[in-house]
């Protein structure tokens, strides 16, 4: 069978992604060729022959990607050696291939664990895995071992949602730490983490936890259904994920939420959600994400009740400007100038005389350049992007008004827009309100008042159809449930809010 797909490879023909069974022959060379064919070209690829038993006489092979293991090749053998050495039998090196096989196959040996493998394409699958693997010569099974070293990115600070009091730790990149930071804090067995193994070449590791008794029954039967087909795409992030079950691909509004907080991946398992990870990704997946939790920040539950609740009301209030305050300005000063106090109105009248264009084209410069700072600023390295993109907005508005081109009042408009925009927690909703504030600003200059309360409209029947995993997007807003409006618009005391439960609303059994 080794000779067939040998013959195969050498043929021109590529490592299929499910390729049939290929049992592992007992000669070493046949394994040894097999693998050599398949990681041609691979210059970190290692093969480390030794030998074992009696005079030295018996085979053995090491093969392991270098990238992903110490390249010390004593540890190694060490490694090899001391899974086969027992304090009954003595030292390894009295071994026969016999012994071998009785040890492992018959579970005698008392150390560390190895996986058995009998098959030439999971021995494949293990190394790609960054996993050590051991063929010896008179026995048709291989020797797995977790050995993969690579390096990665230490538990730190929070970088995007970083927070004045409470806990600051954040997920890495590492998907066992991040399970293990989670498991930290729900210790239960009812905490349940599934995974599967997606995508073809990736074979990227999607791991996805819940609460028994918190998740909704059908809530966790759809997001199963909607995993399953997409596990065999190719998933590098989690972004991914949520791009591939979202209910409306179109929609300008995003249908899950991110952390990289592993209390708020825990407080969400606890109102209900689904917690997604990837391995190699920092953040974490909340499903579904409604649009009331988007004003949310973990630092609410951690400030008293009057000054937590004051913070989310400046939030949603900044969610209103960053949204309509150019469009206002448009239709006000276009359509609607008797709305505006004289007072006001003579100062706009004297900031806008001499300027070339309408209020519209206006406004839609200044924003154009606004967004194009900010998009540099995220592009430029972190020590010159804050720095360049404030000193560009200082220069460009300063000259902007200078040249006439554009007036005091509009710089100030989108200045306040922007910082407003940066006052939402959630940076994926603050995304959202840079595309919808365009068509609201168009929607102002061909009909002022009349033509943003159209684009209201629109917006609402949007947000009214819109569904997340099978979920009212605007819920508990609409459908409306007032027993759980108690974390929504304020938050009520926490001696209130922690004697029930977050999630009230009737929950059908986990199947």
């Amino acid at each position: 069978m080794v000779k067939n797909e040998l013959r195969l490879l050498k043929s021109g023909d590529t490592y299929m992604t499910n390729p049939p069974k290929t049992p592992i022959s007992e000669r070493l060379t046949e394994n040894l060729r097999y693998l050599e064919a398949i990681f041609s070209i691979s210059t970190d690829i290692m093969y480390r022959h030794w030998n074992y038993g009696p005079e030295l006489k018996y085979t053995a092979c090491s093969i392991y990607y270098g990238s992903l293991v110490q390249e010390d090749t004593e540890n190694y053998m060490k490694i090899s050696l001391q899974d086969l050495v027992t304090h009954e039998i003595g030292p390894g090196m009295d071994l026969t291939p016999l012994d071998i096989r009785t040890f492992f196959e018959h579970d005698v040996v008392s150390g560390k664990k190895a996986i058995i493998l009998n098959d030439l394409h999971n021995v494949v699958e293990e190394i790609s895995e960054g996993r050590l693997i051991i063929l010896f010569d008179q026995w048709d099974k291989a020797l797995s071992f977790k050995s993969q070293s690579v390096e990665s990115r230490q538990v730190t600070d929070p970088v995007n949602e970083s927070v004045v009091q409470g806990p600051r730790e954040s997920t890495v990149e590492n998907l066992q730490k991040n399970i293990g930071l989670l498991r930290l804090r729900l210790k239960t067995p009812k905490f349940k983490i599934e995974s599967i193994t997606a995508g073809g070449d990736t074979k990227t590791t999607v791991a996805y936890g819940y609460i028994e008794d918190k998740v909704d029954g059908e809530l966790l039967a759809e997001f199963k259904k909607r995993i399953e087909q997409i596990k065999d795409l190719e998933i590098m992030e989690t972004s991914y994920i949520e791009q591939l079950i979202e209910d409306s691909t179109y929609s300008p509004f995003p249908q899950h939420r991110y952390t990289e907080r592993t209390d708020m991946a825990v407080a969400a398992m606890m109102d209900g959600k689904i917690a997604v990870m990837v391995q190699g990704t920092g953040g974490i997946l909340l499903c579904p994400g409604l649009f009331t939790e988007f004003f949310q920040s973990s630092e609410d539950y951690y400030q008293r009740t009057l000054l937590s609740n004051l913070v989310r009301w400046l939030r949603i209030v900044a969610f209103i400007i960053a949204l309509t305050l150019p469009s206002i300005y448009i239709a006000l000063s276009t359509f609607h100038p008797e709305l505006i106090p004289t007072v006001l109105l003579l100062a706009v009248l004297n900031a806008r005389e001499g300027i070339p264009f309408p209020a519209f084209f206006e406004a839609l410069l200044m924003e154009f350049f606004f967004e194009l700072m900010r998009e540099a600023g995220v592009r430029l390295p972190r020590p010159v992007g804050s720095a360049v993109s404030i000193v560009g907005a200082l220069v460009i508005g300063d000259a902007a008004i200078s040249a006439g081109i554009a007036s005091p009042i509009v710089v100030i408009v989108v200045a306040l827009t922007g910082i407003a925009s940066f006052s939402i927690p959630q940076y994926n909703i603050a995304i959202s309100l840079r595309i919808l504030r365009f068509p609201l600003m168009l929607s102002a200059a061909m009909l002022g008042g009349f033509g943003m309360m159209i684009c209201f409209l629109f917006i609402l029947l949007h947000l009214c159809t819109l569904r997340t995993l099978g979920q009212p997007y605007l819920s508990p807003l609409a459908p409306f449930r007032l027993a759980e409006m108690r974390d929504v618009i304020v938050r009520i005391p926490l001696k209130k809010l922690l004697r029930t439960p977050r999630n009230l609303h009737k929950q059908k059994p986990v199947k």
